[in-house]
């Protein structure tokens, strides 16, 4: 894709992902829709589809909308661990590890792709895993709100064990 598809792509979402962070999430969808429809190949479409729906509490559409994205560009970081979440919050511990582990090979040092699998390993169980990637997570020196909640889930391991699958 050149830098020219790039930039038009991102021109055609940039309103909607306006209007997303106002909360008006069912217009930014008529925009995304048809930002699709005008652009079948715009991942960026498809990424803030899934961040719409994934604020709608709709995970399966979600999930697909992320999907679109990552098979349209596989190192679009931020729609593969969109994936992963979406993937976790269906019940799906085992592909949202697997999507959280492709975005670490791709992107070995990023904090949220470290989240994203701490996450989908505090769903398995798996809390001494869970806590080296919140660690790494930490490392990067997250939004004090996302950090205090990462530190209260590393502590319930302590207490008892097992984490709720809320969205620390």
């Amino acid at each position: 894709m050149s830098d020219s598809d790039d930039e038009r792509r991102w021109a055609a979402v940039e309103e909607a992902t306006e209007l997303l962070v106002e909360g008006s999430y069912e217009r930014a969808l008529e925009l995304l829709r048809a930002a699709i429809a005008a652009d079948p190949k715009n991942a960026y479409a498809y990424h803030y589809v899934g961040v719409a729906m994934d604020e709608l509490e709709r995970d399966e559409p979600a999930r697909d909308a992320f999907r679109a994205a990552v098979h349209l560009a596989p190192n679009y970081l931020a729609a593969r661990i969109g994936l992963s979440h979406s993937l976790r919050k269906l019940g799906q511990a085992g592909p949202a590890m697997a999507e959280a582990g492709e975005a670490l090979r791709r992107f070995p040092d990023d904090g949220d792709a470290h989240y994203a699998m701490g996450m989908a390993l505090a769903m398995r169980g798996d809390k001494s895993r869970a806590k080296v990637h919140f660690e790494r997570f930490l490392d990067q020196k997250p939004e004090l709100e996302i950090a205090m909640e990462v530190r209260a889930l590393m502590a319930s391991f302590d207490e008892d064990g097992e984490p709720s699958d809320g969205d620390a």
